[in-house]
């Protein structure tokens, strides 16, 4: 279509703007929230309905300016308008929200979270329903594109921006002050999209910023352009929005522009805005950005009667869209449970996914080998785990490590010891102190086809975390396997010389409980060698959890497997046969296991799962139906621990092959201790173990 002409003045930056298709695509959007509000939801073809109502004409300008080959918006639940400028089509847009196949979830989520996959041109990254959850992921992408760009020679990268996109209310989140941080202390080509509607479902401005204005707040933000103005008025948000983005693109750095806009419908569909008077819901509509529109092109560019067949052709459109859409079948609730993780058609090759990680990118890794090639002395855990990072940072120049105190001090463990020196500050580089930013960052570096390795320096620190981590884990099988965002999250964690409760907690079935994760937890250098460079070479997000105590004890110490070792997961290791007791257990316990067997005089047998998730089974099953007896040993609580869920398999799938009650030793329900003889008292020791065997062999 071709530009609405215009003699008119305009603000710098808006005679580019294609008002015509500006216009269309409105008002194809206005004709899908009424054709949902009107119908669909009546009729629960439609269980969940945002509509963009108000919003929709400043996201179809933004979609015109996003024009950047790698360009990519960090979406919210209200960013409809602006996926359908930048290329959703009306099916797809109404086969997610009406559950059908070919959406962009297959109905596994809300249909007002959308994304759209594209290598070559601007995308849109899954949206959460978390809000606020969409900036640092945001920053992440800017963060790859400058990568990408010095780093790996990516032309497109350079010519290229982020987009964080989101309204008033989610500025008073976590997520959006962690990637504020991030962009402005970094100087990242980001630009955050803010729409005012004035109310966070029924809470106004004032309570989520002071004065109700958040870009006023920010006026004085260092690093930050700040822009404001009338998202009501088409041509000045034009030229705001023209200025924005062409600021980021030439300067690479953070731009942030508020645009007051009215919400013409409630919250979603079930709102009906009983909190607002009739003059505030007067005033919005008074402000309806599409009128608006329609008095500065009708009659001066386009007729009346043309105005009219806009409207019934996008109405049209639509119509016939959900005509089709509706043929289209629901589901197929037998492959609910697919693509949690990466899967292999029959011939063993993966099914990727469209976008993000290194194999989406076109990179694929070397295989490895799972037979160590034992070489120099004995080194200690914490070393292996360095030496590793070195060698995959070296052969792999997308993978970048970093954390709190990663960079000089090389980690407070030491683990990244001199690789800042070596690799460089933007390979290896420090971070703000938020475990927000930090997994946020680490999910958009990784849909931008690099392997982030992002350390939470102890393991209750993750805790502010959560939200990230439950969206990066459950990306792949939220979308039907159209993103993921592979990662490495090393995570030293458990107790050391003394604990506490905020250093020396372990808990990681929270981690196996969290769909999309891998979980793996050594206890001697060799497996971290091999598992860390499996997880580092995959194809899924990877918890990779160092056990402090472990790091440095001289049982840990193996001779260096070799550059290419890689350890399966989910395949234990048996330390030492035995015919009267199976032992299962995984990091720092192990050791104690080992030692416990020796002092009961029991023929054990040792199994050292290594990764929970997946978790060997089979291993397990077949020992315990050699020896008839089982004893489970972990450092994590015993309510819900993961002793929990093998003890139930084997109750399940075992039950007549048991000659005894299975047996678990753990921590009891309290935090860690931190004085060493309160630690003693509840974390499974030698001697406690050594009895609990010997009771169990004698029943």
């Amino acid at each position: 279509m071709n530009a609405i002409p215009s003699s008119m003045s305009r603000p710098a930056g808006t005679a580019a703007v294609d008002w015509r298709r500006v216009l269309g695509l409105v008002l194809r959007s206005r004709a899908l929230d009424d054709l949902e509000e009107s119908r669909l939801l009546p009729q629960r073809e439609v269980l969940y309905q945002f509509t963009a109502r108000g919003h929709d004409v400043t996201q179809v300008l933004l979609g015109q300016f996003l024009t950047g080959p790698r360009d990519a918006v960090g979406a919210y639940y209200r960013s409809r308008p602006l996926a359908l400028t930048l290329g959703l089509a009306l099916d797809d847009a109404l086969a997610s929200t009406m559950m059908r196949t070919g959406s962009m979830s297959e109905g596994r989520d809300i249909g007002v979270v959308f994304n759209l996959p594209r290598l070559d041109g601007p995308c849109v990254l899954p949206a959460c329903g978390g809000v606020g959850a969409q900036y640092t992921p945001a920053v992440g992408w800017a963060q790859a594109l400058e990568y990408r760009a010095r780093t790996l020679g990516d032309r497109a990268a350079a010519e290229s921006i982020a987009v964080a996109h989101g309204g008033e209310a989610s500025t008073a989140t976590n997520g959006f002050w962690a990637a504020l941080n991030v962009a402005t202390t970094q100087q990242l080509p980001l630009l955050f999209f803010i729409e005012d509607n004035g109310f966070g479902i029924s809470v106004r401005s004032d309570l989520q910023t002071p004065g109700g204005n958040i870009a006023a707040n920010l006026a004085s933000f260092r690093g930050l352009t700040v822009l404001d103005g009338d998202g009501a008025d088409p041509v000045t948000a034009a030229g705001l929005i023209a200025e924005a983005v062409g600021a980021v693109r030439r300067r690479r750095s953070p731009v942030f522009l508020r645009l007051t806009v009215p919400r013409l419908s409630g919250h979603s569909g079930q709102d009906t805005q009983t909190y607002k008077t009739a003059e505030e819901i007067a005033h919005e509509r008074a402000r309806d950005p599409l009128r608006a529109l329609q008095e500065w092109l009708v009659p001066a560019r386009l007729t009346a009667p043309e105005w009219q067949q806009l409207v019934a052709e996008a109405h049209a459109e639509v119509e016939a869209a959900y005509e089709r859409v509706a043929r289209r079948p629901g589901p197929d609730v037998a492959a609910a449970t697919r693509f949690a993780f990466t899967e292999h058609d029959d011939r063993g090759v993966p099914l990727l996914q469209r976008q993000g990680g290194l194999r989406a990118d076109g990179i694929e890794p070397a295989a490895g080998v799972p037979v160590p090639k034992p070489e120099g002395p004995r080194i200690n855990m914490l070393t292996a785990i360095r030496r590793t990072l070195e060698h995959e940072l070296a052969g792999n120049p997308r993978v970048l490590v970093f954390g709190e105190d990663v960079g000089r001090k090389g980690g407070v463990h030491a683990a990244t010891l001199g690789l800042q020196d070596k690799f460089g500050i933007e390979r290896v580089f420090d971070t703000s102190l938020s475990e927000e930013g930090i997994i946020g960052r680490a999910v958009g570096m990784a849909l931008a086809g690099l392997m982030p390795v992002p350390e939470i320096q102890f393991r209750k620190y993750a805790d502010p975390a959560a939200e990230q981590l439950n969206d990066c884990g459950t990306m792949r099988w939220r979308t039907a396997n159209r993103f993921a965002a592979p990662m490495v999250v090393r995570m030293p964690g458990g107790f050391f010389k003394c604990g506490d409760p905020w250093h020396s907690q372990s808990n990681e079935v929270q981690f196996v409980h969290a769909p999309g994760w891998r979980v793996v937890m050594p206890s001697n250098a060799e497996d971290a060698v091999g598992l860390l460079r499996t997880a580092l070479r995959g194809n899924d997000p990877v918890i990779f959890f160092e056990h402090r105590a472990m790091l440095d004890a001289a049982w840990a110490r193996r001779p260096y497997p070799g550059d290419d070792f890689v350890v399966p997961f989910g395949q234990a290791r048996r330390l030492r046969d035995g015919e009267a007791l199976t032992i299962v257990s995984w990091g720092a316990m192990v050791e104690r296991c080992e030692l416990a067997i020796a002092e009961s005089g029991v023929d054990a047998e040792l199994l050292d799962l290594r990764t929970l998730a997946p978790w060997d089974r089979e291993a397990v099953l077949a020992s315990v139906r050699k020896t008839r007896r089982c004893l489970i040993v972990h450092e994590d609580h015993g309510t819900a621990g993961f002793g929990a869920e093998i003890a139930a398999v084997l109750a399940k799938e075992a039950f007549f092959d048991l000659d005894a009650p299975i047996g678990r030793e753990t921590m009891p329900d309290v935090p860690s201790p931190h004085t060493p003889a309160l630690l003693d008292a509840v974390v499974p020791g030698v001697a406690r173990l050594a009895t609990a065997m010997r009771e169990l062999v004698a029943i």
